[in-house]
């Protein structure tokens, strides 16, 4: 098949989106490509297009389990065998789905980075028939990136194994600075980017000083009707803003990662199917989310960077009609976010701190528990231990990105079965006992792969089936385990820890002081960069998020909240930043009156420049000084 009978086969389209055609066309020239399309455009498209169509597997770098696992099970309800390896699977789990990617029998094997680098990967990736390397998320692996995690780094090393294999690395959000060093961090051959606009002409940008948020919240909902998103820093106020919601009549749930699998599941159907109008949620919702009808997101706190935001912002009107991004602020959320960004850079003493207390609640030997996981409940941990729930929450979180450990909030609650037996051996087993043997054909009728991977399994379902209670079908599971016939890996239902390495004594653990004072700067900066949008009321919101991205050429949009005060003045783009460029330095350096500033100004109408004059009254960028003007910084 070629790409476009791929395309209809497996996703039912006609056409490619733009760009998307000739990103797989390069890769499909053996051209390591780099691929930065907004959020929406259709990244996973770019390597599974190519990768079916070429003999071989595709290896795919992804530092997000929930996103691997949505996409693996997507893949595989389209009859496409794939599957994937994080921190957090059984030994034994990862073994069958290493000897099924060295036996030729998947397409797509998913991996976290931090799996780079064990053994049982290293060992085992020069015999693998891999076609392709695609890196997700790629600006991971930019120490100028939002979210650079260091175990990106061993990208480069596996690289060795797959000289002829074209890497394609995928971003929604990188700037200028961050695609130059994605590319040379995986080691591109030659520079090769294909680069959609980060224009959304549909999508209205809206910020708003606002001392009674949640008043403004309900008119904005109210009035774009329609489906949306609200976005909290605080998993406590997305249930309170829910509520709140819900009392104002308007059907609303609340999203976080601290909720259990099935809780989250049924949410989230229930609002891509429409049931409910409004999802109030914490920046764990939304990763790998294609709703198309998405009318608004509010944005309640302020994102810790741009990036952040236009990824969360760009989930609304991905249908291409008219929606709006909205946030709403106070100065009071400028000083919060700024208290928490010092919170999420502790002390190096007490990130150390924090991960001796994890080994000593995890009952661990200075040495051992390297691929261990254990269930964590954070409140208990920091109960038990006398310790802040935000700063060791950041400490995790720092010494998660460092390559020590793997904090797995979202957890997978379905029990897992995998046939060990042999067929032949395990007809023996069912005619020696035959209580057995109703159970496991029931089992093997009810859930495919059972033989060649670990398959999701239901015990409420599976005890319905042969009717028993839920407990009884635990006894067999694990009956049937200790005969050898299977291997059974309980539901979980608690968030897990997983030890990448073997622990260290406290005072070892190091963090380059060199990456965290950077990544503290750079942190910092992007904050900064959030802030200087709030407070810029003279330029285009489009073109502001457009100019960090690189994009410096783009038009106004006409319609964000600063363009519609700019067009009740009735002066065009260029006569207004004509008059403004020159107000601007004068002010800033010398206050002055109205008279003697439209005097000093040369080769504008006078009436325009009183018109832009009372514009930067209006919008508090220029105050009153006695009888001068100031420009207010």
């Amino acid at each position: 098949m070629d790409i476009h009978q791929v395309l209809l086969k497996y996703w039912g389209h006609q056409s490619f989106r733009p760009r998307q055609e000739e990103i797989i066309q390069s890769v499909l020239d053996g051209k390591d490509t780099l691929a930065l399309l907004p959020t929406g455009g259709g990244k996973s498209v770019c390597f599974q297009v190519p990768a079916l169509v070429m003999d071989g597997m595709c290896l795919v770098i992804s530092p997000l389990i929930a996103l691997m696992k949505d996409q693996v099970e997507n893949l595989k309800k389209k009859g496409i065998s794939a599957a994937t390896i994080y921190s957090g699977m059984s030994r034994t789990e990862i073994e069958v789905v290493i000897s099924n990617a060295v036996h030729s029998s998947l397409k797509f094997l998913y991996i976290s980075p931090e799996r780079l680098k064990t053994d049982i990967i290293t060992q085992n990736i020069h015999r693998m028939n891999i076609n392709l390397l695609a890196v997700d998320e790629a600006h991971c692996i930019s120490q100028w990136g939002y979210d650079f995690r260091p175990s990106y780094l061993e990208i480069a090393n596996i690289k060795s194994h797959l000289e002829q294999v074209p890497t394609l690395a995928l971003t929604a959000t990188a700037t200028p600075q961050v695609v130059d060093d994605i590319q040379d961090k995986l080691l591109f051959r030659e520079k090769n980017v294909f680069q959609r606009s980060f224009e959304r002409k549909n999508v209205i940008y809206v910020v708003q000083d606002e001392e009674d948020k949640l008043s403004r919240m309900i008119r904005v909902i109210k009035n774009l009707k329609g489906t949306g998103i609200v976005y909290m820093r605080n998993r406590k106020k997305t249930r309170e803003i829910a509520e709140y919601l819900q009392r104002q009549k308007i059907s609303a749930g609340f999203y976080h990662a601290g909720l259990d699998q099935r809780t989250r599941a049924s949410r989230q159907e229930a609002w891509m199917k429409g049931d409910t109008q409004v999802i109030v949620a914490t920046n764990a919702f939304g990763m790998g989310i294609d709703k198309p009808n998405v009318r608004f997101v509010i944005h309640m706190d302020i994102p810790d960077s741009i990036e952040s935001y236009f990824q969360e912002a760009g989930r609304a009107g991905r249908d291409g009609k008219l929606s709006y991004a909205v946030m709403l602020f106070d100065p009071s959320d400028i000083i919060a976010a700024r208290e928490n960004l010092t919170m999420q850079f502790p002390p190096i003493e007490t990130i150390r701190r924090t991960y001796h207390a994890l080994g000593n609640y995890c009952r661990l030997a200075i040495g051992s528990g390297r691929d261990q996981s254990f269930d964590f409940e954070l409140t208990s941990f920091c109960n038990q231990y006398d310790l802040n729930p935000l700063i060791t929450l950041s400490s995790l979180k720092l010494l998660e990105k460092e390559g020590y450990i793997v904090l797995q909030e979202v957890v997978d609650n379905d029990a897992k079965v995998h046939f060990t037996a042999r067929k032949e051996d395990l007809y023996k087993f069912q005619v020696e006992n035959v209580k057995y043997d109703k159970f496991i054909k029931t089992l093997l009728r009810s859930y495919a792969g059972l033989f060649t991977e670990f398959s999701r399994i239901s015990e409420k379902e599976l005890a319905d089936r042969v009717g028993l209670d839920e407990k009884k079908v635990e006894e067999m599971l694990n009956a049937l385990q200790k005969y050898e016939i299977i291997e059974y890996q309980p539901r979980k239902t608690q968030p897990q820890i997983t030890f990448l390495a073997p622990r260290l004594d406290g005072k070892d653990v190091t963090l380059s002081d060199v990456n965290y004072r950077n990544r503290k700067a750079d942190t910092d900066k992007r904050l900064e960069a959030v802030i200087s949008y709030l407070g810029n009321a003279t330029k285009c919101r489009s073109r502001q998020l457009l100019a960090y991205f690189g994009e410096k050429d783009s038009n106004r949009c006409g319609k964000c909240d600063v363009c519609v005060e700019r067009n009740r003045i009735e002066l065009s783009e260029y006569e207004f930043d004509r008059v403004l460029n020159q107000i601007k330095p004068l002010l800033k350096t010398t206050p002055c009156d109205i008279k003697t500033l439209a005097e000093t100004l040369s080769g504008t109408n006078h009436d325009k420049i009183i018109k832009v004059i009372q514009w930067l009254l209006d919008n508090d960028k220029v105050v009153y000084q006695g009888q001068l003007l100031r420009w207010n910084e």
